[in-house]
């Protein structure tokens, strides 16, 4: 179903597009005034359609976009029918788009308030921000800011995943530009990134159990192979390749540094792709999870939702509207900070 609504619903977008584009510049064989009417109204109605949808990903700045742009056009063009129209009936239909527009407007404004900016964007009102390692169940998805967030304007861009060493630690599993595919100790990554920015979590319905987690962290460790695999025979491969070219030797370590991969999927970061040795941030968690033989409704739908993989990359913010999976609030902060109590009173009391 997923994948139908987003067929039917791209496929909208570029017919709108494509009508308010030849509106703009050709008309539409019609008066001026039923025109803007037309391609008003079918904006409101497609932006009706999307929006409870919409107001649940107001987090994402394409949701922001697809409301803001549509309430601002459509709103004008009802406005330019109304002043415009000869006929009675005309303005009748472009008052009730401009009504129309404005219980739009207000819904969007009245859902925005139930958002606070944390990082370089909005997430929902009762996150809990920065929760500290020990409060991280195993598969949560940590979603942490940084460059990318501060482009995309959100407050999230990169992604990792908690998978526990068998009886040890915490870990956090991911990909980073600079390193590939990583598996690094999660309550240094989360205290550096909390004195350098912000992070949330997002932690599965169906808590995972020690066979889980076990199959997860031998998952890790296979993809981490996979991809030191694959960097090391991209690497050798160019490093021969270069040492034949008929180039000026100065110019060979030049070639090196710009072909020499640290093991992320650059291109992932553009194409919703799939690779078996290298991954995104959060297409990386995605793939672990995959592997476990866990499914996630909103991944994998490619453009226009025809499953081709192709103009769909991976966002991390998207993990706070998975259905499989739950944002932390504030309410887990207080009972975790319940049990903290708990425990400290109960060893003072064994002490004494």
């Amino acid at each position: 179903m997923l994948r139908i609504t987003k067929t039917f619903s791209s496929l909208a977008y570029l017919l709108m597009i494509w009508l308010s584009w030849r509106w703009a510049h050709n008309g539409l064989d019609m008066q001026f005034s039923v025109g803007c009417l037309f391609v008003s109204g079918l904006w409101l109605a497609l932006t009706r359609v999307q929006l409870h949808r919409l107001l649940r990903t107001y987090f994402d700045i394409l949701s922001r976009l697809q409301m803001w742009l549509p309430i601002s056009f459509g709103f004008i063009l009802s406005v330019l029918a109304f002043l415009s129209a000869q006929h009675d009936l005309v303005k009748a239909l472009a008052a009730g788009s401009a009504v129309g527009w404005t219980y739009v407007l207000i819904r969007f404004l009245i859902n925005k308030k139930q958002f606070e900016k944390a990082g370089h964007g909005p997430v929902p009102k009762d996150t809990w921000i920065n929760p500290p390692a020990d409060a991280l169940s195993r598969g949560t998805v940590v979603l942490t800011s940084g460059r990318i967030a501060a482009r995309l304007l959100e407050s999230v861009g990169h992604g990792e995943i908690v998978v526990q060493r068998p009886k040890a630690e915490l870990t956090l599993f991911s990909s980073y530009m600079d390193r590939g595919t990583t598996i690094d100790d999660a309550h240094q990554t989360l205290q550096s990134q909390a004195a350098g920015g912000i992070y949330i979590a997002c932690t599965p319905l169906e808590p995972w159990t020690d066979a889980d987690n076990q199959l997860a962290w031998d998952i890790a460790n296979a993809m981490l192979r996979e991809n030191i695999a694959w960097k090391d025979g991209h690497n050798a491969w160019w490093s021969k390749t270069i040492e034949k070219l008929p180039v000026p030797k100065g110019l060979k370590p030049w070639l090196l540094k710009k072909t020499h991969a640290t093991g992320y999927d650059w291109l992932g970061l553009y194409f919703g792709r799939r690779m078996c040795n290298r991954w995104t941030c959060i297409a990386a968690c995605q793939e672990l999870i995959w592997r476990m033989g866990r499914k996630m409704r909103w991944l994998g739908t490619g453009m226009l939702g025809l499953g081709t993989g192709i103009l769909d990359p991976i966002m991390p913010d998207r993990f706070i509207a998975e259905p499989s999976y739950r944002l932390l609030t504030l309410a887990d902060k207080v009972a975790y900070e319940a049990r903290i109590a708990t425990a400290n009173g109960a060893q003072q009391t064994a002490t004494k």
